[in-house]
Order: C-alpha cells, then structure tokens, then sequence
C-alpha cells in the first residue's frame, strides 16, 4: 500500500466513460429495437431506458461524490490530462468524420443495409487508441467484440429473416442489442472502477 493523492479528474475522467456508455448503449439498443419492426417495442424501449438511466445516474452520482477531491494536480499531471483531453477530441472527431462518410457512401451506393455493420466497425476501432489513451484495458475488450459482432453478422446473419408474418432487420437487431450490451456492460466496469478510485481516495491510499 502506498498513500497517494486522487485528483478529481481521474475520478470525473471515469464518470464520464460511464455517462458515455449509457448514452450510446441506450442508442445501439434503439437501433436493435428498431430493427424488430415493432415486435416488443414498449417493453424493450423501457428496458432500455431504465438500463441507460441506471448507468447515467451512476456517472452522475460519481461526479458530485468526487466534488470533495483535490482539484490540484502537480504540473506533470495536468499537462498530461490536457493532451489526453485533446486527443479524446480528435479521435472522437475523426469516428463521427467515419462514420459520416460510410453513411453517405452506403446511401450513394445503394448499400444502406451495410451502413449499422460499418458503423459497428468504426465504433469498435476507435476504442483502441482510446484504450492506450486513458490506460483502460476493458476498452480492447469492448473494441474487439464490437468488430467480432459486426464481422459474425456479416459473414453469418441474413440482412432480414421472416418470422411468421412478422419481417426483422436481423443486421440491425443482432448487432444493436450485442453493441447495446457489450457498452452498457463496459459502463458497469467503468463505474466500478470509478467507485473504487472514489473509495481509495476517501482512504487516503491506492493499491499498487
């Protein structure tokens, strides 16, 4: 054990990861749930809901239990979160860019079915870099999955199958519920790394 100092950026740093899961695993679900073509609508609309609103009081909670950190950080550290901030907005801008372009190229091309699978791709890769940014090992776990789901459906999934009468968009119900799933579970071990940082600067110590 060795004592050391939690700023409050690192503890906000992950609230935000947290907020961003919800945000986005609530949004794949949409598309999950739009891709059903009305089948479970409102039971799996509130489901969702209820899922992207836990995780976003979490964050929330996180934000306002780490009011009573230290807010200074020695010069070294708040440099270091400056250029991390910096390039979370590259990499963010450069996703949103690809993601753009797929849209557009799959639309002029008459490909828009591959837009969802494209666009899980791109999603998934971009948690890479964003994994060495901030030093989260689970983002490459959340990466690779987001790829191998995108990639297994492609290679495996029809684009729609009929179920009695009932049609579905099996790329966009397969890949938004895994994606919905694989985010919202990395909001939960987010969160629980930002409550036990929160926990150990309460302390006043840190594992190493």
């Amino acid at each position: 054990m060795a004592q050391t100092i939690i700023p409050r950026a690192a503890v906000r740093g992950t609230a935000s990861g947290v907020i961003f899961m919800a945000f986005f695993g609530t949004m794949w679900a949409g598309i999950g749930i739009r891709g059903l073509q009305g089948w479970g609508f409102v039971w799996l609309l509130i489901l969702s809901l209820l899922i992207g609103i836990l995780l976003l009081t979490g964050g929330i909670v996180l934000i306002m239990n780490s009011k009573m950190l230290s807010n200074k950080m020695v010069e070294g550290d708040a440099l270091r979160w400056k250029r991390k901030n910096r390039w979370f907005g590259i990499i963010f801008g450069l996703e949103g860019v690809l993601i753009a372009a797929a849209s557009v190229i799959c639309q002029s091309t008459n490909h828009l079915d591959l837009f969802v699978p494209v666009m899980a791709l791109i999603v998934g890769a971009h948690f890479f870099p964003l994994a060495n940014l901030f030093q989260v090992k689970i983002y490459y776990i959340t990466g690779s999955l987001l790829c191998m789901f995108s990639v297994i459906t492609l290679l495996t999934f029809p684009v729609s199958v009929t179920w009695g009468n009932h049609q579905i968009m099996a790329w966009w119900t397969s890949i938004g519920f895994s994606t919905a799933l694989t985010l919202w579970g990395t909001g939960m071990a987010v969160w629980i790394t930002g409550h036990r940082l929160l926990k150990s600067a309460k302390n006043g110590f840190k594992e190493v």
